[in-house]
């Protein structure tokens, strides 16, 4: 019979859902091109330019589909699980699939400013769109530092929470 796994309430600390949130977008990049070729094989699509609207809702379906799923079924992501973080209630219950979809929804707050900010300025080229989304999730992970728990602002407006979770040892 297997262990118990260790569960710690504490938020793990900000430099590892930092780099856990790195691993994340470096899985995503796979699963975005998978959601491109499917999009551009389905759709007929042969140039680039066309229909990039219907690309975008279709990326941002499948995106929150990956994560509403994973989120409300087991709390973890493959990077959550590499780095032993997993989402919960604020009382330490699994998260349901409304909450979990309310915490993606919401945790477009990373982006937005500097989005927002890029869309008002014009700005188009690479580095300066870099420098504004780094600028903007450093920004906005350092807000987690006003938060009583060190938790994200997402995850106290969706009642959520991030926790330090080790998978029970195997005998």
């Amino acid at each position: 019979m297997a262990a118990a796994p260790a569960v710690d309430m504490a938020a793990p600390g900000l430099r590892r859902r930092l780099a856990c949130f790195v691993y994340e977008g470096v899985l995503l990049f796979g699963v975005v091109m998978v959601a491109g070729l499917i999009w551009g094989v389905a759709t007929r699509q042969q140039h680039a330019l066309v229909g990039t609207a219907g690309l975008q809702a279709f990326t941002f379906a499948v995106l929150g589909t990956y994560f509403v799923f994973l989120w409300s079924h087991g709390g973890q992501t493959l990077a959550m699980q590499t780095w032993h973080i997993r989402l919960v209630t604020h009382d330490g219950q699994p998260v349901g699939w409304w909450r979990a979809l309310c915490r993606f929804l919401v945790a477009w707050l990373w982006f937005m400013p500097a989005l927002v900010t890029l869309w008002w300025s014009g700005l188009k080229s690479g580095p300066p769109i870099f420098a504004a989304l780094l600028a903007g999730v450093l920004g906005y992970a350092a807000l987690a530092w006003l938060h009583p728990q060190r938790q994200f602002w997402h995850d106290a407006v969706c009642g959520t929470r991030l926790i330090n979770w080790k998978p029970a040892r195997k005998p």
